[in-house]
């Protein structure tokens, strides 16, 4: 699969992330939606990229599973007086994804999830909240990946 592939995933699982946290919908639930009626189709007159699938259900899988301790970790790296509860339900999709990402996908330099997710999060926030992201991650990724950032 493709870089942009992938990238609709992340796109898709942040997405899917909100519309669970937002909506109250359920994995399986959230799953055949995506898998039917998003991911590489056309909605509201735009062609969604077919993103890779099995990166897709892995984010998703992987944030559920273990949310406790991500909230955990987020919450401790964003500033005092802003515990994760008080963020935009966007941000907290995108540090989530974010996250998992660093602790998990070792097969992804910490760099391009970084990256990666200050991309995704321009598309629905303002510039300083994007800011926000990229400082969040990068504190996040040399916690998880401190080998990546020597030198």
């Amino acid at each position: 699969m493709s870089r942009e592939n992938r990238a609709a995933a992340r796109l898709a699982a942040t997405q899917a992330l909100y519309q669970m946290e937002v909506g109250g919908k359920g994995l399986n639930e959230i799953l055949a939606e995506f898998e039917s009626h998003w991911i590489g189709r056309e909605v509201e007159g735009e062609q969604y990229i077919p993103a890779e699938l099995e990166f897709f259900r892995d984010i998703l899988r992987g944030v559920l599973e273990d949310q406790r301790a991500i909230d955990l970790e987020i919450d401790s790296t964003l500033n005092d007086g802003w515990p994760l509860k008080r963020v935009e339900a966007v941000m907290r999709a995108v540090l989530r994804a974010g996250d998992y990402e660093l602790i998990k996908r070792k097969d992804v330099p910490a760099r391009v999830v970084i990256k990666e997710y200050v991309d995704v999060a321009a598309a629905f926030l303002a510039a300083d909240e994007v800011g926000m992201i990229n400082a969040v991650l990068d504190r996040l990724a040399r916690k998880a990946r401190p080998e990546e950032f020597l030198a």
